[in-house]
Parts: C-alpha cells; structure tokens; sequence
C-alpha cells in the first residue's frame, strides 16, 4: 500500500510542477513520501495521526489538535536534559507521549522509515542511472 500511495503522489508531483524549482519540487516530494507513509500507517500511530494533521488544510488542522493519545495522562514534568527529550523532538507527535508510548511509537516510526528508503531504493534502481 506503501508503494502505491507514494508512486501516485509522486505521479502527481510531476504532473503538477513540471516547471517549478528543484527547491519547490524538493519539498513536494518529501511531503508526498511522509505523506504516503503515515497514510499506510494509518491513524493506529500517533505519529502518523500527527503528520496527517500537519499536511491537512487549516480546518483539518483545528480538528485534530485537540486529539491525544494520553488525554487522561497528566503531562510530563518539565525536566530538562532529559534523554527522552531527544526523541520527543524527532518523531511527529512525541511531545504529547509519555516515555513508554514515545519508546514505543519511536521503534513503530523507525520501522516505517526503513520501509520508505527501501521503497525510494527500489524506484532509484528501477529507473537506473540518469533516468526519468
């Protein structure tokens, strides 16, 4: 499902910026890629609901950031220097977790970046050296 979310984004991509800058086409790419991969992921993870929610319009936006994992969990103490803190940082959606979900959803992220690099390898290799 991986695969076909991100080859149709891509398709997109191409056909709507033919024209655009490296830059522009740079980051339309990279949104399609997290885009697709935490549509394969679905709303299970709260890092995918977190990217989902970042690539929404405005109103999506509003709707979903009141959403939480840990509504019932009292928010982690201000600690600072924390080696959590780290990966609260890197994966979508860490902020809100306490450290059990973060260690958890961090392992869930890791395996679904791995999964899109060997994705993107394969469409590399497919299409072969200087290629289109």
């Amino acid at each position: 499902m991986l695969a076909f979310r991100f080859l149709r984004a891509l398709t997109l991509v191409h056909r709507t910026t033919p024209n655009s800058s490296n830059a522009a086409r740079s980051r339309r790419i990279q949104r399609a890629a997290f885009a697709s991969m935490a549509y394969s992921a679905g709303p299970r993870r709260a890092w995918s609901r977190a990217l989902l929610c970042r690539f929404h319009f405005h109103r999506a936006r509003r709707r979903c950031a009141g959403r939480s994992r840990t509504a019932g969990v009292p928010r982690r103490p201000s600690t600072t220097g924390s080696p959590a803190d780290g990966l609260r940082r890197l994966v979508p959606g860490g902020t809100e977790m306490d450290y059990c979900s973060l260690l958890e959803e961090t392992a869930d992220y890791i395996r679904c970046l791995s999964k899109q690099v060997k994705l993107m390898q394969s469409i590399v290799d497919s299409v072969g050296p200087g290629g289109r």
